[in-house]
């Protein structure tokens, strides 16, 4: 029996991102997949970017009105037809082997669930070393996740039944809504973990969401605090959680104070209190 694959793409704006997204999954060595593309109310006509394609495996969703990342990857996921989940950013592209590649590790490890792989860096069109914060791996990643994202949406395989045990994207934060995923589900789930670079992700755009927003780890903490008030974890990755909100908040708070930001100054001195408790 074959394995079909729903491949999500949110969309905001990037017809000429689009195409080579689209061309980069429709050139894959794995032929059985849906493509659906969630249009987040662009401006432009993204319809142009995909009508050339003539491939009935695309369908292509238009929101209302701008609603996010988050709510146009949640509707994807209602939308799809299969029970194993990729998504693809816009702005990024897959290697021919990755659908295959993911495909047949899920096969081989059916205790997992879940599996990323390696990635290749390109900013300002250069290719670019990771850091070492940023170095990907597999098993019990959740501590290691508390201080930054390490899994890329575009490289991530899922099987669909997870976001029934752990929810699906936050729609209430504006970015770091995959920071936020990733470790309600890693909490939990060992992860898996190809070592080969199987997406080139882009970055440099000005319109990326991680330009638009300073402070990110405003929205971490915010993230972490959802956790830690909803979710009834191991006493270890608790402890481990405080830890790092407590960090995370104390440089926050620093930073308003030298700014002279006084409603950011409480509201971090009211999360310190929460966590201090």
């Amino acid at each position: 029996m074959k394995d079909f694959v729903s491949v999500i793409i949110p969309v905001f704006n990037r017809g000429d991102e689009l195409k080579r997204a689209l061309k980069s999954v429709l050139n894959q060595t794995y032929q059985d997949f849906e493509i659906i593309i969630i249009d987040d109310c662009s401006q432009i006509e993204i319809n142009n970017a995909v009508k050339n394609f003539k491939d009935k495996r695309i369908r292509l969703f238009r929101n209302d009105e701008n609603k996010g990342v988050s709510y146009s990857r949640n509707i994807g996921i209602k939308q799809s037809n299969y029970d194993i989940i990729c998504f693809l950013d816009s702005d990024d592209e897959w290697i021919r082997d990755k659908i295959r590649l993911q495909v047949e590790f899920l096969k081989k490890n059916k205790n997992l669930n879940v599996v990323h792989t390696e990635e290749i860096w390109i900013r300002n069109s250069k290719r670019v070393n990771q850091g070492k914060r940023h170095i990907k791996s597999g098993g019990d990643i959740f501590e290691r996740s508390l201080e930054l994202c390490l899994m890329s949406p575009s490289s991530i395989m899922l099987k669909k039944n997870i976001f029934d045990r752990y929810g699906c994207f936050n729609e209430t934060l504006p970015v770091c809504e995959d920071y936020d995923l990733w470790l309600r589900i890693s909490a939990f789930e060992h992860v898996g973990f190809i070592e080969k670079p199987l997406i080139y992700k882009y970055g440099g755009n000005s319109d990326q969401l991680s330009k638009k927003y300073e402070a990110m780890d405003k929205f971490r903490v915010m993230s972490l605090i959802n956790i830690y008030k909803n979710l009834t974890l191991p006493k270890d990755k608790r402890e481990a959680l405080i830890k790092t909100a407590l960090k995370k908040i104390a440089i926050l708070l620093n930073g308003a104070v030298k700014r002279d930001k006084i409603l950011d100054k409480k509201l971090y001195e009211s999360w310190l209190k929460l966590f201090n408790n």
